[in-house]
Formats: structure tokens, C-alpha cells, sequence
């Protein structure tokens, strides 16, 4: 993969999970707010499915792959990783659910050699876990045994096998069909307790919020799935580490939350790692080319 390829790849990934930060900013707004997380999640789901079916090309006979196991199972991993991390936005600060979150690439990276059987790279993975050390000087002040940094960690670990999972039908099928398959499987998960849960009274606010949850999210996974059709996940899994920086941001924009010394650290180390993978990855490339 040349130069510019590589910085089309990083920029994407980068586009891709700074629209999911912002879909789970405003989900942070509702929760914090008094808003169910299985409302918000469901919401998200079902009403990016509906906004999306016009325009995501399905034909007759993509419906039977509805049914095909991975793409079940994908859409569970997400419906289940949006519901924990929309439950611990609700108690934690955004920058600490993030940090806890950022077991997943880790989870992808394991996965992608374990199930996927990816060529394994000493330098790379020395290269994640220097992000994941960075993460951890992020979330140092919060990292403790709290229920909502529990959840996260949760959405972490279904985060990552949705990423693995990802790789192994990205190839298979349109990246319009994975996407709206994810949200119908995931509104159908999702339903029953969506649906049982106690609805807000309606407003413009609420549904502006609502609205940019669910294509935030939306708009964000899409591009992603276009990005592990383009680099493997071995090499996607340090670059997702850039949502953090998206978390830190908004988190001070919106929230108020401004990051000490020791987590600008850490930002700082999370940003090496991950023009380090790129770097590596060049270097690897060119001498097997």
C-alpha cells in the first residue's frame, strides 16, 4: 500500500470513529439527561435503518445473507457495544468511557490473528500496546472498578469482535448492505427492551438529539466497514485509537472536561502509535514488494 493510500486509510478511519464519537456525545447528552439507554440505542437503530433503506441498493437476493450467521452475530456484537457504552456515558466522563472502551481494538487485534489467521507482526503489536498504554495515562484519575467504567470495558470487548467479525464479510458483501444489515439486526435486538423501556415526552431537542445519535453512528460504522475493505484489521486496529482524541475534544467543548498534564500524555502517545503502525506498515510493505 503506497504513501497516499496510507493517509487516505488513516483520514477515513479517523472521519469513521470521530462521527460515532459524536453520535454517542449526544447520546451522553440523553442518558445523562434521564433518557433510557435502550431507547437511545433502539432509537439509533431503528431510525438510521429507516433513513438508510432508500438509498442502500438491497436487492431480492442479498435478503437470504440476512440470515447468514456472521452478519447475525455482527449486528449483535454492535447493538450490544452501543448499549453498554450508552449506559456508562450515562455516570462517566466521556474521556474515561473512551479510555475504557479502547480494550477493543486489542480484542480486533487478538481475534485477527487467533480467528482470521492475519500474518502476525511483532512491531505492530508493540506499537498497540503502546496506545493502550497511552490510553491508560488518559483514564488514570477514573480508572476504577465503577459499574459504568465496567460497561465500558463491556462495549470495548463487543466493540472488538464487531471489528473482527467485520474483516471476515467485508469482502464478501457491499458496504451499504453491512451497514443496513447491523441496523436492522440491531433494531430487532434491540426492540423489546427499547420498546418496554419508559419514553421521554417528545420535544425538538429530543428529537435533534436523537437524530444526530443515530447518524452519527450510523454514518461513522459505514465508513469503517469501507475501511477494512481497503487495509487489514491487524492494521486498522492502532488507527481507531484516534477516536480518543475525538472524545478528548468534545468532552472539553461539551461537556467541560478538560485533560490534565498526565492525559495529554497519553493523547500524545496514542497519536505515535498510530503513525507508527503506518509507518511500519509502509517499511513491511516495501520490502515485500
Amino acid at each position: 500500500m503506497s504513501s497516499p493510500a496510507l493517509l487516505r486509510l488513516a483520514a477515513l478511519v479517523f472521519a469513521a470513529v470521530s462521527l460515532v464519537v459524536v453520535g454517542d456525545t449526544a447520546g451522553k447528552l440523553l442518558t445523562s439527561g434521564g433518557v433510557d439507554p435502550f431507547v437511545v440505542a433502539w432509537s439509533r437503530f431503528a431510525l438510521a435503518a429507516l433513513a438508510f433503506l432508500p438509498f442502500s441498493g438491497l436487492q431480492r437476493a442479498e435478503l437470504h445473507a440476512l440470515g447468514d450467521g456472521r452478519i447475525v452475530l455482527r449486528g449483535v456484537f454492535i447493538a450490544g457495544g452501543i448499549t453498554c457504552i450508552l449506559t456508562a456515558l450515562r455516570s462517566e466522563p466521556i474521556a474515561n468511557v473512551f479510555g475504557a472502551f479502547f480494550i477493543g481494538p486489542v480484542v480486533s487485534y487478538g481475534l485477527a490473528l487467533l480467528v482470521l489467521r492475519e500474518t502476525p507482526s511483532p512491531s505492530r503489536a508493540v506499537l498497540l500496546g503502546l496506545g493502550f498504554f497511552g490510553v491508560m495515562l488518559v483514564v488514570k484519575p477514573g480508572f476504577g472498578a465503577t459499574t459504568g467504567i465496567l460497561f465500558a470495558l463491556g462495549a470495548g470487548v463487543f466493540y472488538g469482535c464487531y471489528l473482527a467479525v467485520t474483516r471476515s464479510v467485508a469482502g464478501r458483501y457491499r458496504p451499504r448492505f453491512l451497514l443496513l444489515s447491523q441496523l436492522v439486526v440491531g433494531a430487532v435486538v434491540l426492540a423489546p427492551f427499547g420498546l418496554r423501556a419508559p419514553m421521554p415526552d417528545p420535544d425538538v431537542g429530543l428529537a435533534l438529539l436523537i437524530g444526530i445519535s443515530a447518524f452519527g453512528s450510523a454514518a461513522g460504522n459505514y465508513l469503517l466497514v469501507r475501511a477494512n475493505r481497503i487495509g487489514e484489521a491487524t492494521l486498522i486496529a492502532p488507527l481507531v485509537y484516534s477516536q480518543l482524541v475525538s472524545a478528548t475534544v468534545l468532552g472539553v467543548v461539551v461537556f467541560g472536561d478538560w485533560p490534565d498534564a498526565v492525559a495529554l500524555t497519553g493523547l500524545a502517545i496514542i497519536a505515535a502509535s498510530g503513525f507508527g503502525s503506518l509507518w511500519v506498515y509502509r517499511r513491511q510493505s516495501a520490502g515485500t514488494g
